[in-house]
């Protein structure tokens, strides 16, 4: 049958983190013991105040539809969370709750943009910025971050990369993958550039909570008001949480961004899951201590792991100040040959890492970087320790 389907969306690519994922757990599922350091959620289970808040509502039958845009209970809370942990004012008009951060991004990028609009993305980015843009009918312009600016935009060349066409910036602070954070005179010298070339800036800062070395998170949106009505915040439940399967994220916006957001969800998904909604009020509002166990673990996970890669010859990283992961560079692997295997590119490690040593790391090309490889602690000190001790046994068994 001859069907001619979506030029546009034929295009899209696959997310390279959940294929590497599903190889890794079809491997698992053969009985062999693979170590995962791929997909990017906490290895830890829900609080259980969370867990009971959504046990209440089943059994209290609150389970019908809300507000398309989010129960307005919720948009509350976010409200007081937002004044309180980023010095934000905002109404429940300007809250969208959607289903999870990701379709939180994409209803940003469907209101926003326009055919021919550009959007600036700073190198490496998340894999699912460029794919949103495009299937919002704009184009994605990169920005190439380097390892000696800690994978931070430079703003010089972050105004060469400005035309008329560009609509927004996208932010990510603390980064996935580089673990990057943004320091507040950073974030003003790019709030400045925004204002003056009246350019929307989308800030993810769904890893807000997970920063370390004293570092701080700094919402760009609450440096001025004129920065902020550029500012479309975005953030959710997953990673501070560990809710990533509730699928709860939300925006903070200028009113007239969010009405046209809420129109969209209206048509497309109606509402995000009740129970879950009502589980994130408690998440918000209720204790916050599981999340500075959960960061200082990470942070203890961090530190071994980062000493331990630049203690393995040829590879190397530079300090994470937020998130889970770390970009490790592979840069002296590149064109050589690893058990009969040239190495073109991060693809080209990662599979043979995969293969032949039971690891599963996500290739940098992933996330626009080909000679890294993006690696999570988001995973057992246990699983860690074995999973580099079977990368430094397989990369010296190739000089043997």
């Amino acid at each position: 049958m001859d069907i001619k389907l979506s030029n546009k969306n034929l295009g899209l690519t696959p997310s390279v983190t959940l294929s590497i994922d599903a190889k890794a757990k079809e491997m698992k599922a053969k009985g062999i013991n693979v170590i995962g350091f791929g997909v990017g959620e906490p290895d830890f289970n829900t609080p259980d105040n969370i867990r009971l808040k959504a046990i209440n509502a089943i059994e209290n039958k609150n389970l019908g539809y809300t507000p398309a845009s989010g129960l307005p209970e919720l948009k509350e809370v976010i409200c007081k969370k937002l004044k309180k942990d980023n010095n934000l004012d905002y109404e429940k008009e300007n809250i969208i709750v959607s289903n999870g951060a990701k379709h939180s991004l994409y209803n940003v990028f469907q209101a926003i943009c326009n055919p021919g609009d550009e959007v600036i993305i700073p190198t490496p980015y998340w894999v699912s910025y460029p794919e949103l843009v495009k299937m919002a009918d704009a184009t994605p312009v990169y920005i190439e971050c380097s390892e000696e600016n800690s994978f931070k935009m430079d703003t010089e060349v972050l105004k060469e990369s400005i035309t008329k066409n560009t609509k927004a910036i996208i932010l990510n602070s603390p980064s996935n993958p580089t673990g990057s954070v943004y320091t507040k005179n950073e974030l003003e010298e790019i709030a400045e550039i925004a204002v003056e070339n009246n350019i929307l800036v989308v800030s993810d800062e769904i890893y807000e909570k997970l920063i370390y070395d004293n570092f701080e998170h700094v919402s760009i949106a609450s440096l001025n008001d004129e920065i902020k009505d550029l500012t479309i915040v975005v953030n959710g439940m997953s990673k501070a949480y560990a809710m990533t399967g509730w699928r709860i994220g939300y925006t903070a916006s200028n009113k007239s961004i969010a009405k046209v957001m809420s129109n969209i969800q209206s048509h497309s998904t109606s509402n995000p899951n009740t129970i879950a909604q009502y589980a994130s009020i408690e998440g918000i509002q209720g204790s916050q201590q599981f999340i500075e166990e959960m960061r200082l673990s990470f942070d203890e996970r961090r530190k071994y792991m980062v000493d331990r890669i630049n203690n393995i010859e040829g590879l190397s990283c530079i300090v994470p100040k937020g998130a889970f992961y770390i970009m490790m560079n592979i840069t002296e692997f590149i064109g050589k040959e690893i058990k009969g295997k040239l190495i073109m590119n991060s693809v080209d490690f990662s599979e043979l890492l995969l293969e032949k040593a039971n690891v599963a790391i996500v290739p940098g090309k992933a996330f626009g970087s080909d000679n890294f490889m993006r690696i999570s602690y988001a995973n057992s000190m246990e699983n860690i320790k074995e999973g580099l001790t079977r990368i430094e046994a397989f990369l010296q068994e190739k000089t043997e």
